[in-house]
């Protein structure tokens, strides 16, 4: 049977972020108050840490969270066609 995942917006992640660097609390307890994974969370966290080193803004981070989230599909068409070409010389060359 197939996994369902849980989808969150980069706004609610970015404040669930925001709640662990205002408050103080571990990441283990406000993961357990919003009913989060704790490994989602601090991935998370670690995700705002490396956008801050780049120097983006609030903005930018969401720009570019939305740009990766529409170049994952063109991505995965290229590495099928991929595949297939390596399958397709494989039989050409027998």
């Amino acid at each position: 049977m197939a996994e369902i995942r849980k989808r969150y917006d980069v706004e609610f992640w970015a404040g669930v972020v925001g709640i662990v660097r205002e408050t103080g609390k571990p990441v283990a307890q406000v993961a357990r108050d919003l009913g989060i994974n704790e490994g989602t969370l601090a991935t998370w966290i670690s995700r705002e840490k490396e956008a801050t080193r780049a120097g983006l803004d609030p903005d930018e981070r969401a720009e570019f969270a939305w740009l990766r989230k529409e170049n994952h599909e063109p991505w995965m068409e290229r590495d099928v066609l991929k595949r297939s070409v390596v399958l397709w010389v494989k039989e050409a060359t027998k």
